[in-house]
């Protein structure tokens, strides 16, 4: 028999039924319900029926979403530890000064949040009260990532347990005169208060699960206990929409990172409106959530509901309450009772019947301001059920007003993100709403007052009580350096010496190293290698069975490779951590390893590597949540190089990457061109950021995959290596070098630039009698560095000489500078220069070429440097401007 027209088939057409009778029983007796109570009540029973089944732990497809109420009923709360009205004093207080110290700063024009603190108040202050563990516990304490918005509330509490002076509240966003507080939590700014940088929004959520991966791992290697520690992340229903904030959401439940919660602020605003006017962001979350694995707890209508609840006996509230779209739930925050009884109530026979029996004020109490979010006793059931949750990572789903608490000009108004400022009347408004023993006396000058009830007052001494019993001030960062030893000089003898006549990349130079300094006793177990599934094309794979690919779950089954000697290898502690195709994943998983050093007392020296095209060009806002983080590690740039890749073609050649990396001041970025310079920088890079003085530094540096005789170092260039530049060899050192008096010229190269320039250096002694000195610059970002520094000294009345200026004092003829990059990476140094100084680079779109092709097209190939040399000897009356047109036609060009 044919289906019915328009009835597609299912999976369970497929299955073996082995009772039709009693299925049809089933399906005949839903048919009924819906017959005579209606569909309603049949589809009530279904979800009732799948609810109880997953609770069972069915092995049935999960409901993606719940009705639109509480996951914890009331009846269902544990009971509140605390003491509830000493904990809303001190909520109240923080309020305050939060919305005072915005106030107060905005005479200046320098801004600040308001609103979201306001909505987020419970949140913070709950967790601080009950659940967040400090520094000074054993081991490390939980991992807060604070919303960057409510940093005004952090500051208003760190206030009243003494942290923060009323003078640094007056410098909120003011920290060029000293004595400041940042605007969100930056931890380079602020490093002892913020841990984790959380603006740009969508980072920190992405980093949050990173954290918590990255905790396990150390617990899974034995070098940290963290099994204490519970990863916090706070993030807003609009920041959800950034894709980095739900790109790890599947890694947190396969890893069953029951470690971590998020508490996400469903106040239904985001900067300029609703976050989904015409739909509803919490149920869209929780589908979100659940459908990736994760326990979701829905803390959406506070207590004054629980009445309107308990009268719903027909379910209209709860479908109707589920229909109505976010943007006219904020209309409701702000409309008088009866705008809502018309257009809420009046929606059904029912909801009229129902609104009969409620007073006005009920019904203004639940619309306007009766949020999950802003009852301690919920948000308190909320995370204990987080914390109790075994197997699989929680979100917290509470529902806010968002400007609670400041009075009917800001509440759900779509600007309040924006505003700044309270008037007087609208403070004195909110100190009668909490209740706060602030004078009218005290707003005689017209400036909002800062509150504080003392420093040995009840609400005092009751938070300093709580966050004792929780092991210390939160959020906090503490550093207690350890001192890594440096590694033996036998790990870096193989690239100093060169590779003899046999040919290696210098990506290969690179892994050779690691992979040795890995087998070292003392730091070995440290070194983290994280790669974007790519392991192989950069030489890696020797490194699976000796060191292993970390998996939680070990290996559970057996590899494909397994009889062959670089079998893919996963284990429980293994140290590699391939991650997957996601570069922003790979870069999360390196700042939690980055930033072990504090946040766990414990330093890990990682290195990230990947195509280089990647890396700063796709996650250079990571880069910088790096340097505010005060992250060290090595991030290495491989196939770097416009021209290097043979056949891949313009997204992946990479000619910019180092233009990129030198607007962060944190990051040191080197271009080496032999073995042996790598060795000298990471051995330097080590000390820098791990002995005895350690520095708030991270390295890049980028390696090529084009296999080349590695010679062995030359006397003496360890300095020039690490400054940036040093002459690799002069004209006079070729078999056939040129006369004493021929034309001179300086030719100075990064990367694999430098055999191109070689080549050209012999091209010119053979062909056109001028002499070539070649110059190795390791990193043209060290030499502006430099330079820079020496300027900003001048400023000061110190005389000092740039490095790359005092270095090339005297050299004879102009500067010919090329790389694989475009001109504006070489072109860094230039006002520096005391010579003539031009530049050759790889401007423009990559292209899908052979290499000898790819760098004829962009002129930087050895004939090309040699044209090029040859005019700019001419423009200075050197050579005869024939010799250039006659080597263009020589060599083709």
């Amino acid at each position: 028999m044919s289906d019915p027209v328009g009835k597609l088939p299912s999976e369970l057409d497929q299955l073996p039924d082995r009772d039709t009778e009693e299925t049809a029983e089933w399906a005949a007796s839903l048919d009924a319900v819906a017959k005579a109570a209606g569909t309603r009540r049949a589809e009530y029973l279904l979800r009732r029926t799948l609810q109880h089944a997953e609770a069972a732990g069915l092995a049935l497809p999960k409901l993606l979403e719940t009705d639109y109420v509480n996951t914890i009923p009331t009846s269902a709360e544990p009971e509140f530890p605390g003491d509830e009205e000493m904990e809303a004093k001190i909520t109240a207080w923080n309020r305050w000064n939060a919305a005072a110290m915005v106030t107060r700063g905005s005479k200046y024009g320098v801004g600040g949040h308001i609103a979201t603190f306001a909505s987020a108040a419970w949140l913070y202050e709950t967790g601080f009260q009950h659940f967040f563990r400090g520094k000074e516990a054993d081991g490390s304490g939980d991992q807060l990532y604070i919303q960057g918005h409510a940093s005004p509330g952090i500051y208003a509490r760190a206030f009243l347990d003494g942290r923060v002076s009323e003078q640094q509240l007056d410098n909120f966003r003011q920290e060029s005169g000293g004595n400041g507080l940042p605007s969100y939590p930056h931890p380079r700014r602020l490093p002892w208060l913020w841990e984790f940088p959380t603006v740009s929004m969508g980072l920190g959520p992405l980093s949050a699960i990173y954290q918590a991966r990255f905790n396990r791992y150390l617990q899974n290697r034995n070098i940290k206990d963290t099994s204490n520690s519970h990863v916090w992340a706070f993030l807003g229903d609009g920041e959800m929409d950034e894709p980095e904030s739900t790109a790890a959401l599947a890694l947190a439940s396969r890893e069953q990172l029951d470690n971590l919660t998020f508490v996400i602020n469903c106040n239904l605003q985001r900067l300029d409106g609703p976050v989904r006017a015409n739909f509803r962001v919490v149920q869209e979350l929780e589908a979100q959530f659940r459908g990736a694995g994760w326990n979701v707890i829905k803390t959406l209508w506070g207590s004054a509901w629980d009445e309107l609840f308990q009268l719903d006996t027909t379910g209209a509230l709860v479908r109707r309450i589920r229909e109505v779209p976010d943007a006219q739930f904020q209309t409701y925050a702000t409309r008088d009772v009866a705008y809502i009884r018309q257009h809420f109530f009046g929606a059904s026979a029912e909801l009229v019947q129902l609104a009969g029996v409620l007073s006005d004020a009920k019904i203004a109490e639940c619309f306007h301001t009766s949020r999950g979010g802003h009852e301690p006793r919920k948000v308190y059931a909320a995370y204990k059920a987080a914390l109790a949750h075994k197997g699989a990572p929680t979100v917290i789903l509470a529902q806010t007003v968002k400007g609670h608490t400041l009075g009917a000009g800001f509440e759900s108004k779509n600007a309040n993100h924006q505003m700044k400022k309270l008037t007087i009347d609208e403070f004195k408004d909110m100190r009668d709403l909490l209740g706060l023993p602030i004078p009218d006396s005290a707003f005689a000058d017209g400036k909002v007052p800062y509150g504080h009830p003392g420093a040995n007052s009840p609400e005092v001494r009751y938070l300093h009580e709580r966050r004792a019993a929780l092991g210390g001030p939160a959020p906090a960062r503490k550093v207690h350096h350890v001192a890594l030893p440096a590694p033996a000089d036998r790990s870096f003898a193989p690239l100093i010496k060169g590779s003899g006549k046999q040919e290696m990349a210098t990506t290969m130079a690179f892994v050779r190293l690691v992979k040795d300094l890995m087998r070292d006793k003392e730091t070995g177990k440290r070194w983290v290698p994280i790669v974007p599934d790519e392991a192989r094309t950069f030489g890696m794979e020797s490194l699976f069975p000796s060191a292993g690919i970390y998996s939680p779950l070990g290996q559970t089954y057996e590899p494909v490779d397994r009889d062959q000697l670089m079998y893919y290898k996963e284990a429980k502690d293994g140290q590699i951590l391939n991650e997957g195709i996601t570069e922003a994943g790979a870069m999360a998983d390196f700042i939690a390893a980055c930033t072990s050093y504090a946040t766990h007392g414990e330093p890990m020296i990682p290195f990230y590597i990947f195509y280089s095209m990647f890396g700063w060009q796709r996650t250079a806002d990571q880069m910088w949540q790096l340097a505010d983080q005060l992250g060290k590690g090595f991030i290495v740039g491989a196939t770097a190089g416009r021209t290097t890749l043979t056949g891949e073609g313009l997204q992946h050649a990479d000619g910019h990457s180092h233009l990129i990396a030198s607007t962060n001041p944190a990051s040191l970025n080197y271009d080496p061109a032999f073995a042996y310079e790598i060795a000298v920088i990471v051995k330097d890079g080590l000390r820098r950021m791990y002995g005895e003085q350690p520095e708030d530094v991270f390295y890049y540096l980028t390696v090529y995959n084009e296999p080349k005789v590695q010679p062995a170092m030359p006397e003496g260039v360890e300095e020039g290596i690490l400054k940036g530049l040093y002459r690799f060899n002069t004209a006079a050192a070729l078999e056939a070098a040129p006369a004493a008096d021929a034309p001179k010229i300086q030719l100075m190269a990064s990367g694999t630039a430098i055999h191109w320039v070689l080549e050209a250096q012999r091209l010119l002694a053979a062909d056109w009698n001028v002499a070539a000195d070649v110059w190795s610059a390791t990193s043209w970002g060290e030499l502006r560095r430099d330079a820079l520094e020496c300027d900003e000294a001048l400023l000061r009345g110190e005389e000092r000489t740039p490095y790359v200026t005092r270095v090339l004092e005297g050299a004879p003829g102009p500067v010919l500078a090329v790389s694989d990059w475009m001109r504006q990476v070489p072109d860094q140094i230039s006002q520096w220069v005391p010579q003539d100084y031009t530049s050759l680079g790889t401007d423009g779109f990559g292209l899908s070429d052979t290499r000898e092709g790819a760098r004829r097209h962009f002129g930087v190939d050895a004939q090309s440097i040699t044209v090029a040399a040859l005019a700019q000897l001419a423009r200075r009356g050197e050579v005869p401007a024939s010799a250039v047109k006659e080597a263009r036609e020589r060599y083709g060009l």
